[in-house]
């Protein structure tokens, strides 16, 4: 779905984003989202720890 976004179309996206939020913005957006993210996965780590503890007969899930 997202394999056919290439350079042109990525430059216009940051753009658009630039004229929405502001050069000034775009940093704080971005550690926000860093943030979320780090979050996010943390709460999926410690979700699949809960899970592993709670059955040890079954094996852990394959990435």
């Amino acid at each position: 779905m997202f394999g056919s976004l290439g350079a042109p179309e990525l430059l216009i996206i940051l753009l658009i984003v630039i004229v929405i939020f502001g050069a000034r913005r775009l940093p704080e957006l971005g550690k926000s989202l860093g943030e979320g993210i780090k979050n996010f996965k943390r709460a999926v780590s410690s979700h699949k720890e809960e899970h592993n503890s709670d059955n040890p007969s079954n094996p852990p899930a394959a990435n």
